[in-house]
């Protein structure tokens, strides 16, 4: 679904955040776990909200999402998610998961809740057991700190973050029953980032009244358009998750996909998680661009998707917009390695304005041009298949020096 095409109305909230949705109050502390940022975060809703979740599909997971999974399970309910970051606890075995637990718990007894309305997430060096006690004792101030309004959703968005270098929110709003409906975001990661969900964390709030499983069915809808389609460096984490909690305080009538404004809450969740996705993009380790791949043309959405995404995956074409150099040829080369149905012979390949190939045949231009365009911070390639009505987006970001040198001494 290309969002260009809708006619719903659905707008940015400039100074929005995870908090503007009613219901929902959010913290972020320093517990000592790292030297000086923030490590520890909470957004908690005055009621339990109703919630959704997609998780890694890397088969080692994190002792977190197994945590999640278990209360998200037990009645689709949550009101407190409490993230650590400087350790993931993956990898940790049986004290990795009792750590998890006592997370899970310690935030259930602060916040008067049961167990399983506290969802689990940890961002940081895999193979490292969690200073738990450090973690607790931070459990235990953070409670009065909701309270505080001002600067706590950045507070959270600052303690999530590990090689991160820019805080990432996103605030929409729309009309569902004629009632305001808010959307808010916020999202870590810039590397090691190839979601079939990536280390990339992020969590929903909105007050949209809506029961958990059809909230989930939006929510699998609107990742594989936005944030399956980012790319940095082809690696799944091994704690990915997005977390979506609804309070239902908007008083719309409950939201399924026979309601009338269904596509308008749809939408709404989409550009907050497409805008959320592309900030992560941006921000892959060392990047100094984000390359954005449209593919028309193709069999199927699916279709288009998997080339955008084999596209702007590919080392070689991350590496040639990194150095200005428009090599038409490796984008044409990760659209045949794509797994996708096309005819090699009816291909057109842009670069912005400027038209490469045409019907798979080499076009003059100037490079002079090229180059210029390719020194802008944000880059387009336009990909038409010719082989069918399939629209798909991805996002990823060049492959710099800087990528090495911050990888190279990750955990020193």
């Amino acid at each position: 679904m290309d969002t260009a095409t809708k006619h719903y109305s659905v707008t940015p909230v400039e100074a929005g955040s995870i908090i503007t949705p009613k219901g929902f109050c959010a913290a972020g502390i320093h517990t000592g776990v790292k030297r000086y940022r923030l490590d520890l975060g909470v957004i908690y809703c005055e009621v339990p909200a109703s919630s959704a979740a997609v998780y890694t599909l890397n088969k080692i997971q994190a002792a977190p999402i197994k945590v999640t999974k278990e209360s998200i399970a037990k009645e689709g309910k949550l009101q407190a998610i409490v993230v650590n970051s400087g350790n993931a606890n993956a990898c940790t075995g049986k004290k990795g998961i009792e750590d998890a637990y006592t997370m899970r718990t310690n935030t259930a007894e602060v916040f008067n809740i049961p167990e399983h309305y506290v969802a689990i997430s940890s961002t940081g060096v895999i193979g490292e057991y969690l200073q738990i006690d450090k973690i607790v004792n931070g459990i235990k101030k953070i409670k009065a700190l909701t309270q505080v309004k001002f600067d706590s959703a950045e507070r959270f968005n600052e303690a999530i973050l590990t090689t991160d270098t820019i805080n990432k929110r996103a605030c929409f709003q729309t009309t569902v029953d004629g009632k305001t409906v808010t959307f808010g975001g916020v999202a870590k990661g810039s590397g090691m980032i190839h979601p079939n969900m990536a280390t990339m964390l992020a969590f929903l709030t909105t007050d949209a009244n809506i029961e958990p499983e059809w909230l989930q069915v939006a929510l699998n809808e609107v990742i594989d358009e936005t944030f399956n389609r980012i790319t940095v460096d082809g690696d799944t984490s091994t704690n990915d998750t997005v977390v979506a909690m609804a309070s239902g305080l908007a008083n719309n009538h409950l939201l399924t996909k026979d309601h009338p404004d269904w596509e308008h809450f749809v939408l709404g969740l989409k550009m907050t998680c497409e805008h959320l996705a592309k900030k992560v993009a941006r921000d892959g380790e060392g990047a100094t661009k984000l390359i954005e791949v449209q593919v028309s043309g193709a069999m199927s959405d699916e279709e288009a998707g998997k080339v955008a995404k084999s596209i702007v995956g590919s080392d070689l074409v991350k590496s040639a917009i990194y150095g200005t150099d428009a090599n038409w040829g490796r984008i044409i080369c990760a659209i045949g390695y794509s797994g996708a149905d096309i005819n090699p012979d009816t291909i057109d390949v842009s670069m912005g304005e400027i038209q490469t190939l045409k019907d798979s045949m080499p076009l003059p231009f100037s490079e002079e041009e090229a180059t210029n365009y390719l020194t802008t911070e944000n880059i387009v390639i336009y990909v038409d298949l010719k082989v069918g009505n399939g629209f798909g987006k991805a996002w990823g970001c060049d492959l710099t020096y800087d990528y090495v040198r911050i990888n190279a001494g990750y955990r020193t």
